[in-house]
């Protein structure tokens, strides 16, 4: 027996005035993330918004810290130090120098004066002696000569664990309370020098006119769980990836997320763990 198909063989998809004509509406809508299709709204994901300040969402900046404690699960500061008194006076000497080149000048003074009551009793000449390959080595030795002072007068030879304290001291300023604050006490700090400052502009990630600013902004968007290493990460990715004068971006593992009008890959490197540091000894 055959069956007569006596249906409409229009086009099944209903026609735009027929979807109007169902929603009630002039027009379907779109611009909210809604359309309307035969009466029903149907919901579509709303871009993720960027975080407050910078050129990235919080996805974005979460898996940029991931990445770096993959690449660098353990970072460690590259100044040479035996306690918190020769990681302060490490740091004072660190301003407008290398690390290797503090390193080289240091190790022979920390064999001899590793206390505030030995490097006073040195004196500033002597002191000026060890470290006269630093830049403005005369300053800094009257500095660690004064603040070794400061510490035996006002802390009992105790380095302090409070950066309005720290920065009390002669020669000291937030930089170098932040690094001390970090490294001799566990405390989770950002400490802008001249490369997370260029990264935070370069990248986006915490645009800011002074190190202040800078700083703040971090605070504010790098994940709590990745805060503690995270100005080690970053003095780090410039130091050696991300560097003043030409990244190397084919050796940067966000490359594909980096925003910075410099870069000149999208490919990131392979996520790997790097070798174990290795200070440069000069």
């Amino acid at each position: 027996m055959a069956f007569e198909y006596r249906g409409s063989m229009e086009n099944p998809k209903p026609k735009i005035d027929q979807v109007k004509a169902i929603s009630g509406k002039a027009e379907a809508r779109f611009s909210s993330g809604i359309a309307e299709t035969q009466g029903v709204a149907i919901a579509r994901p709303a871009k993720a918004r960027n975080v407050g300040g910078t050129r990235y969402t919080a996805a974005e900046i979460h898996e940029i810290f991931r990445r770096f404690s993959v690449q660098r699960p353990e970072p460690k500061g590259e100044l040479e130090h035996v306690n918190p008194f020769t990681l302060l006076v490490a740091v004072v000497l660190s301003a407008q120098a290398t690390d290797a080149g503090v390193n080289k000048a240091t190790r022979a003074l920390f064999r001899v004066a590793d206390t505030p009551e030995k490097m006073l009793a040195l004196g500033e000449a002597k002191v000026g002696d060890y470290i006269r390959t630093i830049g403005l080595w005369r300053n800094k030795a009257k500095n660690v000569i004064a603040l070794s002072e400061a510490l035996i007068d006002r802390y009992d030879s105790v380095v302090p664990d409070d950066r309005d304290e720290l920065v009390k001291l002669p020669g000291v300023g937030r930089k170098t309370a932040n690094v001390v604050l970090s490294m001799a006490f566990g405390q989770s700090t950002m400490a802008v020098d001249t490369h997370i400052f260029r990264i935070g502009n370069r990248l986006g990630l915490a645009p800011g006119k002074t190190p202040e600013e800078v700083e703040a902004r971090l605070m504010k968007v790098v994940p709590s769980e990745y805060l503690y290493h995270a100005h080690h990460w970053l003095i780090l990715h410039g130091r050696y990836v991300c560097k003043a004068r030409k990244p190397d971006c084919p050796a940067c593992v966000i490359a594909d997320i980096c925003k910075a009008a410099e870069k000149t890959s999208e490919i990131p490197a392979p996520l790997v763990p790097l070798p174990p540091q290795v200070i440069d000894l000069g």
